[in-house]
């Protein structure tokens, strides 16, 4: 979800790249800023409940093959391959649904006007923050007094 960061240049449909804000600009997010949000998280969603999707299917589908009779005389180390795929393919579907659920809240602070706004001081958040993590609920020096805490 990397931004490229083009100066102004018109693109081969006639309309202007957005300017890039500078950096250390904390300003509130602008109109023109949200609409571009609004357009990578739902692009990101869309990709995520894709791969959600995907990998559900997937983990179903070992689920089924699972319930089949074992021989006592297959090897262990298959079984143990089994389950370490199993147990990876579940926690990506984990993953998969937490990242969904940070872009759905997002997208609802786009629509009641929370967006961009620290959810712990209520600080704008940086825009190289919000270009990087779209998603982001923290100012970059909440989310690091955050994580010493840990």
């Amino acid at each position: 979800m990397a931004r490229k960061n083009t100066a102004g240049a018109a693109t081969g449909t006639g309309a202007a790249e957005p300017v890039p804000r500078q950096r250390g600009h904390r300003s509130i997010v602008t109109k023109r800023d949200l609409q571009g949000y609004r357009r990578r998280l739902e692009a990101e969603l869309a990709e995520l409940n894709g791969q959600r999707h995907d990998l559900e299917e997937a983990t179903g589908a070992s689920l089924a093959d699972s319930t089949g009779e074992v021989g006592f005389d297959e090897e262990f180390a298959d079984a143990g391959t089994y389950t370490f795929d199993r147990e990876r393919d579940l926690s990506l579907v984990d993953n998969t649904r937490d990242l969904i659920d940070k872009v759905e809240r997002a997208l609802a602070r786009i629509g009641d006007g929370s967006y961009g706004r620290c959810e712990a001081c209520g600080n704008p958040i940086e825009a190289e923050r919000l270009d990087a993590l779209p998603y982001s609920t923290l100012c970059l020096a909440d989310a690091r007094r955050r994580i010493r805490l840990r």
